[in-house]
């Protein structure tokens, strides 16, 4: 089986419209106009430094598909230092033609340019497709990565344990309703 050249290059600014296209369920959530904001800002802050770079990949001229790659560390806390291969996504109709593999072998380029030896990356856990596709490059799992909003985390948290600052709007609150109260009583009826 004979599979379409794929190419792989540096982002233009040109692209922006296909990487929000390809990354638009991982942007943040908004309008059209804040996504291609959100993109052509993460493409311009890539040109000019060296640890980044948003990797695009094409078919007869046509993206098919982009990572965003980092030299960082594994961690903050782990210092040893790798390559964050971040949402390497593939446009449906170019699936199963090579992309996915361009994709990986540019992060592997861009570690090697580093003096990096580990490449890292993550897949939605509902993404079993791209999940085992990882497995068969030999990613392991690492961690799970997890999020909530900030006010579902607080929400859940035992009322003892939540920050001093809480409690003392609760206390300034109390004082306030109480002072209320008072005023209330005072006032001839």
């Amino acid at each position: 089986m004979s599979r379409t050249p794929v190419t792989v290059r540096k982002a233009e600014p040109s692209d922006v419209a296909s990487l929000r296209e390809l990354w638009g369920d991982i942007l943040r959530k908004g309008g059209l106009d804040e996504q291609l904001g959100d993109v052509s800002r993460i493409v311009a802050s890539a040109e000019g430094c060296d640890t980044r770079c948003v990797a695009v990949a094409e078919i007869d001229g046509e993206v098919a598909g982009a990572v965003f790659l980092e030299a960082t560390t594994f961690t903050p806390l782990n210092l040893e230092p790798a390559v964050l291969a971040v949402s390497p996504h593939v446009f449906p109709h170019f699936r199963r033609k090579g992309v996915g593999s361009a994709l990986m072998e540019a992060a592997c380029r861009f570690a090697e340019q580093h003096g990096i030896a580990h490449v890292q990356t993550a897949a939605a856990a509902e993404a079993r497709d791209a999940n085992r596709f990882m497995a068969r490059l030999s990613f392991a799992p690492q961690a799970m990565l997890r999020a909530a909003t900030t006010s579902a985390v607080r929400a859940r948290l035992p009322q003892s344990r939540q920050v001093t600052h809480a409690a003392t709007s609760r206390q300034r609150i109390d004082r306030v309703l109480a002072a209320r109260r008072i005023r209330r009583e005072r006032v001839p009826g």
